[in-house]
């Protein structure tokens, strides 16, 4: 296939930015997409210009690094899969495709394509854990009798990735399906059951001291998650964050 990019460069924060048009040719409709950024830089750095730069890791579906906007869609035009796992036979020859970073207040743009996910790190710090008692007298996780409904909807809460995908979908920039999902995870099951209050309670004020936006339940995170994380877990932590704020 042969494609004109439209990507979007910008060198730094206080970069104003503008978006690019760049050819790449012979391209595989086995490729995935990243890989298909790896053929453009190639060509870049061999014409002594600067590559694009995207974040990336696993490329396996699994670490969330890999958040592009791809023709007006997080991870772009394929469902239930991460920018790492979306190949080119999705597209055709001669097709334009627009490449752009997420775009929220509360990811803010490093370089390109690259911005700081570093807001979800900081919700997590703030509750996404459970303390460990480890004075020799510890229970056995698995000696701990947990319903099977319980147990799957908490390891469904616990496919999010991070990515941000649900952010950069969202017309609000809202963070609260990360947040629910993450709340869920714990909710649902009894070692999580200790620190509950104060995990929502800690979680939901450092979303919004980031800056994400509120949820308006348009439904947009859930259709663009490449986990398919439920607005489920949105109710379920404005629940928790009611039954919180009522114990004071």
């Amino acid at each position: 296939m042969n494609l004109t990019l439209k990507i979007w460069r910008q060198k730094n924060a206080s970069d104003k930015g503008k978006m690019v048009d760049y050819k790449v040719t012979d391209i595989s409709e086995h490729m995935s997409f990243l890989e298909m950024m790896d053929v453009l830089n190639e060509q870049l750095i061999n014409k002594g210009e600067e590559p694009v730069a995207f974040d990336h890791d696993c490329r396996e579906g699994i670490c969330g690094m890999c958040s592009m906007y791809i023709n007006g869609e997080a991870h772009g035009p394929d469902r239930g899969v991460t920018t790492c796992q979306l190949h080119m036979r999705m597209f055709n020859d001669r097709d334009t495709i627009y490449i752009e970073p997420f775009r929220a207040a509360a990811f803010p743009v490093i370089k390109d394509l690259v911005v700081d996910r570093s807001s979800f790190e900081r919700i997590q710090q703030a509750g996404g854990f459970i303390s460990v008692n480890t004075s020799g007298n510890t229970q056995d996780a698995n000696s701990i009798p947990i319903a099977k409904d319980a147990a799957d909807e908490a390891m469904d809460a616990a496919t999010c990735i991070g990515c941000g995908a649900c952010v950069a979908t969202c017309k609000n920039s809202s963070a609260m399906l990360f947040v629910g999902a993450k709340v869920s995870q714990y909710a649902l099951l009894p070692q999580g059951q200790v620190e509950a209050a104060d995990r929502v309670l800690n979680m939901v004020k450092q979303m919004d001291e980031e800056g994400f936006g509120n949820c308006t339940n348009t439904g947009a995170c859930e259709i663009e998650c490449p986990k398919g994380i439920s607005l489920e877990n949105i109710a379920r932590m404005n629940r928790e964050y009611m039954k919180a704020s009522m114990k004071g």
